[in-house]
């Protein structure tokens, strides 16, 4: 999907664990996280339209309904753009500027394309991450003397907070590991 919005995929994201109406939508954006994408009918129902437009839903009339509800249903093309959004490599930009972004299409992996793939999404955001940490160490470093004092307890802020998604990456993929232990 060219130029689509990340609320389009998260409501992609939605539709593929179950059909629902853009009322069941903007219900679990208002009371969830996902409120930060948007729990506005003239955002969720626009992004609906335009992916119904495209061919990657498709809503039907609920017979059961009292009301005019319409659910949407995931098709073929909404499920291989999906996943392909899914499976897009973890870049280091995107670990700079795109954290939660990447949190988005990882909340959503395992149902779509299994923990193998959680696994390897996870390595490469710790592989990025650990490789970003000691450019901004050596930043500071080099820099602190010449900060004011504000810039570089933010700057160390900052270090902590990717020390933390590091941590949480690798705990992680500990978790998937015991999982897959578990199960054999």
């Amino acid at each position: 999907m060219e130029n689509d919005s990340l609320l389009g995929f998260a409501l992609l994201g939605l539709i593929h664990q179950q059909p629902m109406s853009g009322y069941d939508l903007r219900k679990i954006f208002s009371s969830t996280a996902m409120g930060s994408f948007s729990d506005s009918p003239g955002a969720i129902y626009p992004a609906l339209r335009r992916l119904e437009e495209r061919g990657l839903v498709r809503g039907k009339a609920d017979e059961a309904a009292s009301r005019n509800r319409r659910v949407f249903h995931m098709t073929t093309d909404g499920q291989e753009a999906f996943k392909a959004w899914l499976k897009q490599p973890v870049t280091r930009d995107d670990v700079i500027r795109r954290t939660g972004d990447l949190m988005l299409r990882f909340a959503f992996m395992d149902q779509a394309l299994g923990a193998k793939r959680a696994i390897r999404f996870l390595s490469q955001f710790a592989e990025e991450t650990a490789d970003y940490i000691p450019i901004l160490k050596l930043y500071l470093e080099s820099h602190a003397s010449e900060m004011p004092l504000s810039g570089r307890l933010a700057l160390e802020c900052g270090i902590q907070e990717y020390e933390t998604r590091l941590r949480w990456a690798n705990a992680s993929i500990a978790v998937y590991e015991q999982k897959r232990k578990e199960k054999k």
